[in-house]
């Protein structure tokens, strides 16, 4: 229960953080940004654990601290820079 609730924390953090560093408006409202940010944290962990071991494993932050919040918020940017595109294509 605490894992969840840290994701759901870190997800408020990095999507609002990301939210604000992404130009234009994303629209949404407080569930969309920790949407945005907890599927950030997964895209986030899973590229940074590709950069560094060279393998593909899903992977979620266990902890809130500022490695991991700069990881998910990278990751947020790329989800909502692929939400985006998805959007845009339909």
């Amino acid at each position: 229960m605490g894992n969840i609730i840290a994701w759901v924390i870190l997800g408020l953090i990095a999507g609002a953080i990301a939210k604000a560093i992404y130009p234009g408006a994303q629209g949404g409202g407080i569930l969309a940004t920790i949407v945005l940010g907890v599927v950030g944290s997964f895209l986030g962990g899973m590229l940074f654990t590709l950069f560094q071991t060279g393998k593909f494993v899903l992977v979620g932050s266990n902890a809130i601290n500022i490695p991991s919040i700069i990881v998910a918020i990278i990751g947020a940017l790329v989800a909502i820079w692929l939400w985006g595109l998805i959007n845009r294509a339909s």
